[in-house]
């Protein structure tokens, strides 16, 4: 497994686990800094679809350095 590969890997990870807390946000949860104030759900949301979209455009772009060849095709 390259250094790619494993970056892709850690993107994808990263990625479902941002779309697991935009599913939970979704549903209706609620996230309590330590002190127990409520965070903004709204920005809270905003900030990882943000981050999503980020991943999104960086697993493809590893996704296609990946399956582009390298070197000479002798």
């Amino acid at each position: 497994m390259t250094s790619s590969d494993t970056e892709l890997e850690r993107f994808k990870a990263a990625r479902d686990t941002a779309i697991h807390r935009l599913n939970l946000i979704q549903q209706g949860a609620q996230i309590l800094y330590e002190d127990g104030t409520p965070v903004d759900m709204a920005s809270e949301k905003a900030r990882l679809e943000a981050s999503v979209a980020d991943m999104d455009r960086r697993i493809a772009r590893l996704a296609l350095m990946a399956a582009t060849p390298t070197g000479s095709l002798n």
